[in-house]
């Protein structure tokens, strides 16, 4: 049973891939990150059950749980096999979390201090720079950082469309989604390409908010198509949790942006069910999972007072 939730973010891939194609951005962006944060939650829990599992058929951990008796496994060396390799991957997620939190955080720290030390008009924040750069930085108040070089690359209008599109990014709070998928993409190798899905839905859904205050669409795609061009050779040195107008896949948003609004099909039920049914039954599965530990423990401790 515990096995299950580490097997279904391999089973999320293909309707994730996809769902993002058949449905409003800002609708893929909310079901993916959910469904990305119960399927880290199942596999966090089996792995932490099953290395409980294992602990427990160790005397001196026995002895502090109050045990009189191991608990009921059907093979003690494939159980124990089984509880290292999981408490292994435990600490190996804890730790990729931990380092990923430190970095990203010293990241919006240090361009927080950097957009600080420029004066700023409204949420705009002006930074001189050879390197074309433009991003949304949270924050209170949030900031729109520009470097000189990506204000000379594009012309007024171009600008205007690229300060709608980050200013989306704030307006919609995507460095939540970024942070959540970022965070969860270290708890199982299957939820790191979905972390890009994430990605490109939160840009997406910048996207359409952008063109919709913009009223062009065509303006929107000539703006992130030159800005891309222009940011193309820069190293680019933001935190992953700062969306900007150049991230992901720039051709299949502007194509996107050069036909009509996307709605949402019918077709788009199924994915989302599809998703939604493997996330519910990782979180489920690993929840009896643990819950039946539980009760073996209790059973076990209950022998002690015989």
């Amino acid at each position: 049973m515990l096995l299950l939730p580490l097997l279904l973010p391999c089973a999320a891939l293909l309707p994730a891939g996809r769902h993002l194609d058949r449905c409003s951005p800002q609708a893929a962006l909310w079901t993916l990150t959910l469904s990305v944060l119960l399927l880290a939650a199942g596999t966090v829990t089996a792995l932490g059950t099953l290395a409980l599992t294992g602990l427990l058929r160790i005397p001196a951990f026995a002895v502090l749980a109050e045990l009189v008796r191991p608990l009921p496994t059907p093979s003690s060396r494939l159980v124990l096999f089984l509880a290292a390799l999981a408490a292994g991957l435990l600490v190996t997620a804890v730790l990729a979390v931990g380092r990923s939190v430190v970095r990203q955080a010293a990241g919006l720290r240090t361009a927080r201090t950097q957009a600080g030390r420029r004066p700023a008009a409204g949420d705009l924040c002006v930074v001189e720079s050879p390197r074309p750069d433009a991003y949304a930085l949270p924050g209170r108040p949030p900031r729109i950082v520009v470097t000189t070089a990506m204000l000379r690359s594009l012309d007024a209008y171009e600008r205007e469309a690229l300060f709608a599109h980050e200013r989306a990014h704030n307006r919609g709070g995507h460095h939540y989604f970024l942070l959540a998928a970022e965070l969860a993409a270290h708890c199982h190798p299957a939820l790191r390409p979905v972390r890009e899905v994430i990605g490109l839905a939160a840009e997406r859904a910048a996207d359409e908010a952008a063109a919709a205050t913009v009223g062009d669409r065509r303006v929107i795609a000539r703006a992130i198509a030159r800005a891309a061009l222009a940011a193309h050779a820069a190293d680019a040195s933001r935190p992953a949790v700062t969306p900007a107008a150049t991230s992901g896949p720039v051709p299949q948003r502007v194509t996107a942006l050069l036909h009509p609004a996307p709605h949402t099909p019918r077709a788009m039920s199924w994915m989302a069910a599809l998703l939604a049914a493997c996330a519910l039954l990782s979180c489920a599965t690993a929840a009896a999972g643990a819950l039946h530990v539980h009760q073996d423990i209790e059973v076990a401790q209950a022998a002690a007072g015989r």
